[in-house]
């Protein structure tokens, strides 16, 4: 057997794991088998210490949001998958590089020696693989053909690299004696490699099966304009305001962004690199713990009960000031309170603790879960919730951050203490109220003053249930000056937008916001990284005239 080397493993370690990437999300996405290299990533960003998640999640967002590299939460989870897939080609290099290193000491073993000792070296991973799966709980496939599978890739990828690094040529370049050159071999590895994977998946976009409307009286719902509302669907406490009056507010400011988040628009920040897909059909709600009747009940049997529609904003904890992780959406759902009042709520009930399909909990304080405007969503701007929004039910939950807000929801049990939650575990704040902010939206880079030199200024303010009664702007270190509101908001629980026409003069300006919540506090000025409660401070935009 030709001398191998550890770099020369390294290489076909490499370039082989870009095909087993490959068949690995073909299968899981049309078969329902584990995707290992996304799974791998999950499973690490579950175990990892909190403050390295956080810390993580941190330096993305500012890097994404320096360079202004897109959506915050669609780039973060595309980095989130493209650091899942390098991390699957490096965990193959070295692997890779291990058996380059063992053939070059044991050239007796020859070819099929190697490729044997490949396949056995890939045991110990293939068995991490089944424990990792079977802690995140395997897909649609099942355990058995979940776990047979890995076991064949991964054991079947060993012996193929075993083989492919003992019959490596020895040689960089070709001769006439050597043959095809080390080179030569590798370009016709990685290319066949590269090869499996985009067949795989365009094969994959090919024969993904389209989304099937459930039938259910939520799918037939028309879902509303971003600019428009049909205040009539909406009810309780929170409900909007009449469509007349909604009509006769002021006009927003160009550039500020619509009061109703389309659904491909409102930001998505979850713990997994691809959202779980949960069968309606064999799904459940459990509802248990200390009640006097526990509950299970499919979702037909959830869309059955009263329903409730409010318009209300969410936002994510790890939200910068002036980020994009927020928005406003109508959800439509059915009352908590009324489901618990039909469990009963035993002697001694303190909180409710919420499992998702994705290993997701938090837990819900009393206070809340007897709160009116606290709803089990199952439709999002009328219709019925999208998979990474998380279907078949969520929760809303009013002055709380997203992180307090599980979504895929399949188990509910209460509880007679207070309950763990999955980012308070990990050091962000057990209330996660929301803080007051204000934003200063872009205007649009061809709007220039009137005749008269005024330049209208708009974004939005949010203090959760709170509401706003104040929005004001300052003009590099001017006097603070009260805006206009378009009030009333969408409803008790949304945003508001602000408008400002400004006398403007030329040059390069900067412009700070601040608002007052409807309680008379002042949005605190002190600024704050949004770990562990929420990002503080003023907002400010530079401006050229």
């Amino acid at each position: 057997m030709q001398r191998s080397s550890w770099r020369v493993g390294a290489a076909l370690g490499a370039l082989t794991s870009l095909a087993v990437i490959g068949v690995l999300r073909l299968a899981g996405r049309l078969a329902g088998l584990p995707d290992l290299p996304l799974d791998l990533f999950d499973w690490l960003a579950r175990v990892l210490p909190g403050g390295l998640i956080t810390a993580g999640i941190d330096a993305m967002v500012t890097v994404i949001t320096a360079l202004r590299l897109g959506p915050t939460s669609a780039v973060a989870k595309l980095a989130e998958q493209l650091f899942a897939l390098a991390q699957f080609v490096v965990s193959g290099a070295l692997g890779g590089a291990l058996l380059g290193w063992l053939g070059s000491r044991l050239e007796k073993a020859g070819r099929r020696g190697l490729a044997t000792l490949g396949g056995l070296l890939a045991v110990p991973p293939a068995a991490a693989a089944l424990a990792i799966e079977a802690q995140l709980g395997f897909p649609a496939a099942g355990p058995v053909a979940g776990g047979l599978w890995l076991l064949v890739i991964l054991v079947g990828w060993g012996t193929a690299l075993g083989g492919l690094v003992a019959g490596a040529p020895a040689t960089a370049a070709a001769s006439p004696d050597a043959g095809l050159s080390r080179r030569s071999f590798l370009t016709i590895i990685g290319g066949g490699s590269l090869a499996v994977l985009l067949a795989s998946v365009g094969l994959e976009a090919l024969l993904r099966p389209r989304p099937e409307s459930t039938g259910s009286p939520a799918a037939a719902l028309t879902p509303p304009a971003t600019e428009s509302l049909n205040t009539g669907a909406t009810s309780g406490p929170a409900a909007s305001p009449p469509e007349e009056i909604l009509a006769a507010r002021l006009s927003p400011a160009p550039g500020t962004r619509p009061e109703l988040t389309a659904n491909e628009d409102f930001y998505r920040i979850d713990i997994n690199t691809v959202p779980p897909a949960v069968d309606e059909t064999s799904w459940r709600l459990e509802v248990g713990g200390l009640v006097s009747t526990p509950l299970s009940l499919t979702l037909d049997e959830i869309r059955a009960r009263p329903a409730v529609s409010q318009v209300v904003t969410m936002q994510c904890i790890s939200n910068p000031i002036g980020g994009d992780l927020t928005g406003t959406s109508l959800w439509t759902g059915t009352r908590l309170k009324d489901l618990l009042d039909e469990a009963g709520l035993a002697p001694g009930a303190q909180e409710l603790a919420i499992e998702s399909a994705d290993g997701f909990y938090e837990s819900v304080a009393m206070d809340d879960l007897l709160d009116e405007r606290t709803l089990l969503v199952y439709a999002m701007n009328g219709v019925p919730l999208p998979r990474e929004h998380g279907f078949p039910l969520r929760i809303y939950i009013p002055d709380r951050y997203g992180m307090k807000q599980p979504k895929w929801i399949t188990r509910m049990e209460v509880i007679g203490e207070e309950g763990p939650g999955y980012w308070v575990d990990r050091g962000w704040s057990a209330e996660a109220i929301v803080q007051t902010t204000s934003v200063v939206d872009p205007k649009p880079r061809d709007l220039s003053p009137d005749a008269a030199g005024v330049l209208p200024l708009g974004g939005i303010a949010w203090a959760g249930a709170r509401g706003i009664a104040r929005v004001e702007v300052q003009i590099d270190d001017g006097e603070w000056i009260e805006t206009q509101l378009r009030n009333p908001p969408l409803s008790p629980l949304t945003w508001v937008q602000w408008r400002y026409d400004w006398p403007s003069t030329p040059g390069r300006h900067v412009v700070h916001i601040r608002a007052v919540d409807a309680t008379g506090e002042l949005q605190t000025a002190e600024i704050n990284d949004p770990h562990p409660s929420g990002a503080t401070g003023y907002h400010e935009r530079t401006i050229e005239v």
